[in-house]
Order: structure tokens, then C-alpha cells, then sequence
């Protein structure tokens, strides 16, 4: 399915992870994305990025917003999966069929941090490596240096948290330098809730749908971002089931 122009896969978390398995195994090398109603609103603006996410080998709905506008366009989406779940849901799978792990981007040190708190909640899980990376823009050298420590390292998963819009790009273009990566997928701020550095809301309100007002409470900065969830995601899921029913009649 497609929301405002972005393709989601409207499947269940267990069959994401079926999924996980399957790209695992046949040899070839997969991009996972995990569309949320800010990501959908910035992809309307960036062809670049909004070809990136339609080009994904699997899309995970991330977003209550996201479950709205399913309802709002008449094709429910089955199940949310949260990005930060699946990133669990992947590490459980990966201690399982001994694949091994690279958690790439985030402020120094978080990385680092966030393989140490998987590491415990999956003693098996093989983490190959962490690396905050360099800031982007970078020059070629340090992104060829950044590449290099990854591809040494030989993982079959790469974690990359550099900002939605920035990681999906930087896989796009990388992912073939990196053989051995079977799975990327971008992350977001996963690292930050592992390292301790940043807290989700509490169960109940991100199942209640407001996970954005815990962010806004924590984050007022986040003011800008939370308005294109939030409002302007709506109005133009709306605007769109309006379009959609002029033109059946």
C-alpha cells in the first residue's frame, strides 16, 4: 500500500520477521525503512528520499499516525512496528541464526553504549563492531575509512542512526561497498534509547497514540518536527481520502 506516495508494507511484526530470516539467507543485500508519518511528510519535498523508501526491500508502518491514515484511506494497516522494537525483534533473530551485528552512526559513544545494553539483553548476539561515524557532509576519505572498519569487520546486519532522511541516503550509496551486510536499516534515535541517553514514552501513551506529546514535553525543540506528525500529516491524508473518493465517483 501507499501513503501520501510512500509505500508501506502493511504486514505483522512476525512476518517482518519471517522476512528478516528469508533476506538472511539468499544472498542478496536488503534495505529495511521505517516510515512514520514525519519521515512520509519530508519525502513529499525530496524525490531523492521518497525513491529511496519506495525502493526498500521492506517498509515497516512505524507510527500511530500511520494506523489513522490507513483507516482514513480505507486500507487498515494490520499492525504498528515500532522502528526501535523491530531493531530488538532483528537482534533476537540475529543471536539466533548467529549472524553478527554493526551499530554505526549516533553522538560518540552512544553506539558504543547501545552494544553494550544489547549485549545484555542477548549475551549470544555477536556485535561486530560500533562506530559514531563521521558528521555529514564528510569527505570521501573518512567515509571511505568508516566503510572500511565496517566491511573488516564482515557483519550481516548494519544499524545505521544518523536522522531519518541522511541514513537511508547513506545506505543507498554504500550498501554495495559493504558485502557482507545482508540487512541496513536506519535506525533513527534507537541508539539514544538503548544508551540511556533518551527515553521513550511509557507503554500506555505510545499506545494511546501520544508518543508526540512526551517528545514535545521533552523536547519543546522538537516542536517543528512534531507539527508535520501531528497536524500536517493528517490534513494531508485527509486531503488525499477526499482526492481519492472525487475521482471513484
Amino acid at each position: 500500500m501507499h501513503i501520501l506516495g510512500v509505500r508501506i508494507d502493511n504486514i505483522t511484526r512476525n512476518e517482518a520477521l519471517a522476512r528478516c530470516m528469508a533476506f538472511l539467507n539468499d544472498g542478496e543485500q536488503h534495505l529495511f525503512t521505517t516510515p512514520n508519518p514525519e519521515i512520509i511528510i519530508d519525502a513529499q519535498r525530496d524525490d531523492a528520499f521518497r525513491s529511496i523508501l519506495n525502493s526498500a526491500d521492506l517498509a515497516i508502518p512505524d507510527g500511530f499516525g500511520l494506523m489513522l491514515a490507513g483507516r482514513i484511506l480505507g486500507q487498515p494497516i494490520r499492525e504498528r512496528i515500532a522502528g526501535s522494537d523491530f531493531l530488538m525483534d532483528i537482534c533476537g533473530l540475529a543471536e539466533r541464526e548467529s549472524a553478527s551485528v554493526y551499530l554505526f552512526g549516533a553522538s560518540p559513544g552512544v553506539a558504543q553504549r547501545a552494544g553494550e545494553a544489547l549485549q545484555k539483553k542477548y549475551p549470544k548476539l555477536v556485535i561486530a563492531g560500533t562506530d559514531n561515524g563521521p558528521h555529514l557532509p564528510a569527505s570521501d576519505c573518512d567515509i571511505h575509512t568508516a566503510i572500511s572498519k565496517i566491511q573488516n569487520t564482515n557483519p550481516h546486519i548494519l544499524f545505521v542512526a544518523m536522522g531519518h532522511g541522511k541514513q537511508e541516503k547513506w545506505i543507498a550509496a554504500h550498501l554495495r561497498d559493504m558485502s557482507s551486510v545482508k540487512i541496513a536499516m536506519g535506525v533513527g534515535g534507537a541508539f539514544d534509547f538503548l544508551a540511556g541517553t533518551a527515553r521513550r514514552a511509557p507503554r500506555f501513551l505510545r499506545a494511546m497514540g501520544l508518543e508526540w506529546l512526551w517528545r514535545l514535553f521533552c523536547e519543546p525543540w522538537r516542536a517543528r518536527r512534531i507539527f508535520k506528525a501531528v497536524i500536517q500529516f493528517p490534513l494531508l491524508t485527509i486531503r488525499e481520502a477526499l482526492s481519492s473518493k472525487r475521482h471513484k465517483s
